[in-house]
């Protein structure tokens, strides 16, 4: 019995844009039923008792202090931008301006 059948990965590649052809329907739709298979099978497996993890090797995470320390002059933060406003970074504007739908500089 499949887990997958041909429509449903008709509908996952139109929800992802892919046009897909017969054979790679065919295709995929034996792929996803083994990538299934093998998620059922971790599913089986009984983990009562079993500690959750979420790396597979423990390791630490070392702090430091959070110690305030002086920071670059303004002049000297800004030295090499290759554009500046007064005191700050100036870059190109990504978020279009309200109404006119393009996003120039």
């Amino acid at each position: 019995m499949s887990r997958i059948d041909p429509n449903e990965v008709r509908q996952i590649a139109a929800l992802a844009r892919l046009a897909l052809s017969e054979a790679e329907v065919a295709k995929l739709t034996q792929e996803l039923d083994g990538i299934l298979g093998y998620i059922a099978a971790v599913q089986a497996v009984d983990t009562t008792g079993v500690e959750p993890l979420t790396h597979a090797v423990g390791f630490g995470c070392p702090l430091r202090p959070d110690d305030v320390l002086p920071s670059f002059a303004i002049d000297e933060a800004l030295a090499n931008a290759p554009r500046r406003h007064e005191r700050f970074f100036e870059v190109p504007r990504i978020v279009p301006v309200s109404g006119s739908g393009t996003g120039g500089a």
